[in-house]
């Protein structure tokens, strides 16, 4: 599968240790109050445990947990929040997706129109860069191995694949939870989630370029309505 690279693995791992800092509180109860819309039970609602086992990840209290919940499923009351997903193209012909969950999209599309435009891209129309990438369903594995390879297989993954000392493997966006229960049972499983992954990858190797991205991605995610970004570049080493 394509969307597998070393950008994307060096962007999660920023993404962990921006957590670790108390960094993302904000959008990790923005994930889980658009994923509460669809019902408060965590036991009934997969997308829901999944933004609270994310925000647990990164030590968010339990309190803060319980109020995005409220604040989802409307019991707190006030504006509502609505999921989003802006579509554009950074330096270099690179397409991004920014998923956003926010209470004023009046707010929220002008400000990362701007980061766009002051940092070498283009904010595009509905569906002119989302075609470019498929809805999947990602599990992260601490081990690694031809047993877990067919594990995984057996239990409905469609792709697996082993970089550096972990397992990435990719399900059907509907088959996230189903496949990754399973692989619970005998594998760690340190991240789950639903993902965007690109169809065809392309390579930067011009260092003022990945700059450019770079700092175009860092102005992005420093809103607080910015949930995660996906990108179809990756970085020569």
């Amino acid at each position: 599968m394509a969307g597998h690279s070393k950008w994307a693995k060096i962007h999660r791992g920023k993404a962990i240790e921006d957590a670790k800092r108390g960094a993302v509180f904000t959008k990790l109860g923005n994930n889980i109050a658009i994923a509460a819309r669809a019902g408060a039970d965590p036991d009934t609602n997969f997308t829901l445990r999944l933004a609270i086992d994310k925000a647990k990840a990164s030590n968010m209290p339990g309190t803060n947990i319980q109020k995005a919940i409220d604040r989802g499923s409307g019991k707190l009351g006030g504006e509502q929040i609505q999921e989003v997903l802006y579509e554009g193209y950074g330096p270099g012909g690179t397409a991004i997706l920014i998923e956003c969950a926010t209470d004023n999209i009046n707010r929220t599309y002008p400000e990362v129109r701007l980061a766009f435009t002051k940092h070498g891209g283009s904010i595009a129309e509905k569906g002119s860069v989302a075609f470019l990438f498929d809805h999947k369903g990602m599990i992260i594995v601490k081990e690694t191995g031809e047993e877990l390879l067919l594990d995984a297989l057996d239990v409905g993954a469609e792709d697996v694949l082993e970089d550096e000392g972990e397992t990435t493997i990719y399900t059907e966006a509907k088959k996230l939870a189903e496949v990754r229960d399973a692989i619970k049972e005998k594998y760690t499983v340190t991240e789950a989630e639903l993902t965007y992954v690109p169809k065809d990858i392309i390579t930067i190797t011009d260092e003022s370029t990945i700059g450019k991205i770079t700092r175009l991605l860092d102005k992005i995610e420093e809103n607080d309505d910015v949930v995660k970004t996906h990108v179809n570049f990756d970085v020569e080493a």
